[in-house]
């Protein structure tokens, strides 16, 4: 028996509603008004979701050492890139020098 795109969209809402209700869930008051005990569960390994109006909005979850690391240290450079001009000083500078003018 064949599954329906609609049934394999409501059977992938129904395993992520599950995903979230076997998680700590927070409304946005709550998060305001405990924020550093809440940040502090989730710095515990524990996921946490936080509902507005029943309705999930955001999902707190643990720093990991791979959230850390520099993935465009190792990127290639994109072609042309090198030949852009070297600036003497901070680009930053060099930008709003750049917005001043226009």
């Amino acid at each position: 028996m064949a599954i329906s795109s609609f049934q394999q969209t409501s059977i992938a809402t129904y395993h992520a509603k599950c995903d979230i209700v076997h998680m700590v869930q927070i409304t946005i008051r709550d998060l305001h008004m405990k924020t550093g005990e809440w940040v502090r569960k989730v710095a515990d390994s524990e996921s946490i979701v936080v509902m507005d109006r029943r309705r999930p909005v955001a999902k707190l979850v643990p720093f990991t050492p791979e959230d850390q690391e520099m993935p465009f240290r190792e990127r290639p450079l994109v072609k042309g890139f090198s030949n852009l001009p070297k600036l003497p000083h901070d680009s930053t500078v060099f930008l709003s020098e750049d917005r001043d003018r226009a």
